[in-house]
């Protein structure tokens, strides 16, 4: 053998690599369904716990994620979800991971806007309610129906997310038990949504709300939001609120959701 073949590593790869077996690495389930409240097809990326299958009698808390397609935050949340349910953290139960793919965020997220400029920016904006509907009417329950669910709901939100999470807070709390809102846009028709009188519920356990280095509108809104909620009476809620200043609109969604879920699920006694 040449001594161009002996320290070449590709080569020798070749002829001393033999693989035995490949397929495709699989961390939950796809499902595709036509939504007939959005009349549209949607997808939901599943994450199943590991020991999903082999605890028939378990019954598993579940994340609501917004932006939940493979190319958005699903793997990097499920990343952190798996890695804080490992036994020697325990900082919180095996929990299954709902993604909710996109179709058009901009149209799903927010409401409709007496904004000239964000009308112009954002055509197709204003169908919140359709997708909160959506939310409770087919993803939900289909979910509870499909999978080995408690009763435990927790969802996620981030920018535009952020900002649909906070008007299901306010309008519908009742369908979720923990909510995460991190860098909401609530500049959105003239923060009109901080206006809004939260509608009062017994069942919220948390809220956690953060920000980043993101500019003084997001940063004073979503201080606003804290201080707003701070005020109003809702039996067994925690509210919490976390300023990073080293993060930007980009990057504060992975660190603020592994605090999040510190904070969150650490506290609980059982879920």
């Amino acid at each position: 053998m040449s001594m161009i073949a002996m320290f070449n590593p590709n080569l020798t790869a070749k002829e001393t690599i033999k693989i035995t077996t490949e397929a495709p690495l699989i961390i939950g389930e796809v499902i595709k369904f036509h939504s007939s409240v959005l009349n549209e097809d949607r997808v939901l990326n599943i994450y199943l716990p590991v020991g999903y299958k082999a605890e028939k009698a378990r019954k598993y808390p579940v994340i609501y994620l917004l932006d939940g397609g493979i190319d958005e935050d699903l793997i990097h949340i499920v990343g952190i979800t798996q890695f804080a349910s490992f036994p020697w953290l325990n900082m919180m139960p095996e929990t299954i991971v709902v993604g909710i793919g996109n179709t058009d965020r901009k149209r799903d997220f927010t409401f409709e806007t007496h904004n000239k400029r964000d009308a112009k920016d954002f055509p197709t904006a204003g169908k919140s309610s359709e997708f909160i509907k959506f939310l409770k009417e087919e993803v939900i329950a289909l979910i509870n129906k499909r999978y080995k669910v408690n009763k435990n709901k927790t969802i996620i939100g981030q920018s535009l997310g952020g900002l649909l999470v906070t008007e299901i807070l306010f309008k519908a709390p009742e369908l979720f038990d923990n909510y995460i809102i991190v860098s909401p846009s609530l500049w959105w028709d003239d923060e009109s949504l901080l206006k809004y009188t939260p509608k009062p519920v017994a069942n919220i356990s948390s809220i956690y709300i953060a920000v980043g280095k993101e500019g003084r509108v997001m940063e004073r809104t979503a201080k606003s939001l804290f201080k707003k909620l701070a005020k109003t009476k809702l039996d067994r809620r925690k509210l919490y609120f976390q300023f990073f200043p080293d993060k930007n609109h980009g990057d504060t969604l992975h660190t603020a959701v592994y605090d999040a879920i510190e904070k969150i699920f650490r506290q609980s006694k059982k879920i």
